[in-house]
């Protein structure tokens, strides 16, 4: 529990980058009164490793505590790898079946389920914008990046770019597809 609080906490020293320095226990109690998204990721670790304990009650009082003060609903247990970063919780939902290390979620967003009991599973270094959705069992590669507004109902490559509603491909590690690269040849 405390390794991965403490990736979480490494990435709200400079948010763009992934830092591997260690953390003093200053710098972490400086983070945490600074930080009301960290102070939530902290009852969220917290709430974790009293599930995975089997301590009975706590977990769903954390998990309602961290709803009621910091507007969050996320699933205390869910398998979210360290170094995740929620820059403003409030109206956000994260009921995932995985998500892996180092993730950026920034505000409103929505990941869950669809029309059946099935959750997705988000890579590592993925990042989320505002007001994004990705509903339903499918898969998020590492590296993909999600934009603003998206609603992701479909599996989404490695390094890959979605955008729009639908959300649709628009870039493969940087490089436009092939239709975009024709919209812009167009429109410029």
């Amino acid at each position: 529990m405390w390794e991965l609080f403490l990736q979480d906490a490494r990435r709200w020293v400079v948010p763009s980058q992934i830092s591997t320095e260690p953390l003093t226990l200053r710098q972490v109690i400086v983070l945490l009164f600074r930080h009301l998204p960290l102070r939530a990721m902290f009852w969220f670790r917290l709430g974790s490793w009293c599930k995975q304990r089997g301590i009975p009650f706590l977990p769903g009082y954390i998990q309602r505590r961290i709803y009621r003060r910091y507007g969050l609903e996320i699933v205390v247990g869910a398998d979210i790898g360290g170094g995740l970063y929620i820059a403003h919780p409030i109206g956000t939902v994260i009921a995932p079946q995985r998500i892996g290390r180092n993730c950026t979620i920034v505000a409103a967003v929505t990941i869950g389920m669809r029309n059946e009991w099935a959750f997705p599973i988000i890579g590592d270094e993925v990042f989320i914008g505002a007001g994004a959705r990705v509903l339903g069992g499918i898969t998020v590669g590492d590296r993909a990046r999600i934009g603003a507004n998206a609603v992701v109902t479909r599996d989404v490559p490695s390094g890959a770019t979605v955008v729009g509603i639908p959300a649709r491909v628009v870039k493969i590690d940087g490089t436009p597809t092939e239709r975009e690269r024709v919209t812009e040849s167009v429109a410029g």
